[in-house]
């Protein structure tokens, strides 16, 4: 944990326990360096998994390690895996935010590095996605801690039969239909391969963090402004130019390398990645980059997460939803100089069809918007590196 920190002295951390070897690995770790809160989740996908649930948290309380049971409700149906990863993550961030714990510690070790480079070299990711899993990333709520990456799997599972500690075989791990499970009983994660493997993600992460912290230093200069855009003055470096793109544009990822690639530094009219990049026109010299209206996300109730960008931070009249203000852009412009492709972005909140607020234009009057706060708060609000949100 030590090249994560630092840490406060009571050294409070939440951790990922699925009750799983790997997990229960890190619970058991923390425990001996720390105060770790385990956070479990039940799907409710597998019959099975209310009785591992309660098995788990038995054990954790055993161990003297405190716990809360968290609850996905899923379907089955396609892209399964996909979704019950988001939902997982979705759960444990709001977890964090709801307890005032900064950091979320995960169980990934040296094999699931491995196999996230070998499944990133099939898709062709660029240099940055073969560094792999970052050991500290950003969600919306939360950092992401990886301290065991450079830990074979099976030097876990000889700490938990050491420490006389159980664990529970999820047998969804070796389902041929997701990909992980075809790499895990095929030829190519021989251990040889993974130690290679693993390594070759250590040097493109080393690659990767000297890239962002040049395109953190040419965004130091940077404001990204509540309504979700940037005035960019300068020319940007690619690098740059994709981290900023990616915060505008609220996804989980960013743009390819290759689509970034083909802007030059100086910039020029174009939509990339759900982001518009325009003249900067009376607001001065240079460029507005912000988000593209036909790529946001539809109206949701309020105070849901809206477009990856936006979220109430106090609750909302029944009824209530989040959108793009759209078309009523026309009949406001007389409240601000912005161009009319980042006014129709702003985020409007509606009940019954009717404009009940459009904060980051003090509509109808500021007593309104104050009764009504809401956050800028995208999956990447620092990317790469902490710069200036205002």
């Amino acid at each position: 944990m030590a090249p994560l920190g630092p840490f406060d002295p009571e050294r409070r951390v939440a951790a990922a326990v699925s009750g799983g070897a790997d997990s229960m690995a890190l619970a058991l770790l923390l425990a001996g360096w720390g105060k770790p809160l385990a956070l479990v989740v039940d799907h409710g996908l597998r019959p099975e998994s209310a009785a591992e649930a309660a098995a788990t948290l038995q054990r954790l309380g055993s161990l003297g390690i405190p716990a809360r049971l968290l609850h996905a409700h899923l379907r089955h149906g396609p892209a399964l895996a996909e979704r019950a990863r988001s939902a997982r993550y979705a759960l444990l961030a709001g977890a964090c935010r709801d307890l005032g714990l900064a950091d979320l510690v995960l169980g990934h070790h040296q094999r699931d590095q491995a196999e996230t480079l070998l499944l990133r070299q099939a898709s062709a990711s660029g240099p940055a996605g073969l560094a792999g899993m970052a050991m500290a990333a950003y969600v919306d709520a939360a950092r992401l801690l990886r301290p065991m990456l450079a830990v074979p799997p099976d030097r876990l599972r000889a700490t938990l039969r050491h420490a006389g500690v159980g664990w529970v075989e999820d047998p969804s791990n070796a389902n041929p239909a997701t990909p992980r499970a075809r790499l895990r009983a095929g030829p190519l994660l021989y251990p040889g391969a993974v130690v290679r493997l693993a390594g070759q993600a250590a040097r493109h992460g080393a690659a990767r963090s000297a890239s962002e912290a040049s395109a953190a230093a040419s965004l130091a200069a940077v404001e990204v402004r509540p309504e979700g855009y940037v005035h960019v003055r300068a020319p940007l470096p690619p690098a740059a130019l994709s981290a900023l793109i990616w915060t505008l544009s609220g996804a989980a990822y960013p743009p390819s390398t290759q689509a970034v690639a083909r802007f030059d530094a100086g910039l020029h009219p174009a939509t990339l990645h759900g982001v518009r990049i325009a003249r900067a026109g009376r607001l001065g010299p240079g460029w507005l980059i912000g988000r593209e209206a036909a790529a946001m996300e539809a109206p949701v109730p309020a105070p849901a997460q809206w477009d990856g960008r936006y979220r109430l931070a106090a609750p909302a009249p029944d009824g209530t939803t989040l959108g793009a203000l759209g078309d009523d852009a026309a009949r406001l412009r007389r409240l601000s100089p912005l161009p009319s492709f980042v006014l129709r972005t702003l985020p409007t909140l509606r009940k019954g069809g009717a404009l009940l607020a459009v904060p980051h234009l003090c509509y109808p009057d500021a007593e309104a918007c104050r009764s009504v706060p809401l956050l800028f708060c995208p999956a990447r609000p620092a990317a790469p590196a902490p710069f200036r949100v205002v």
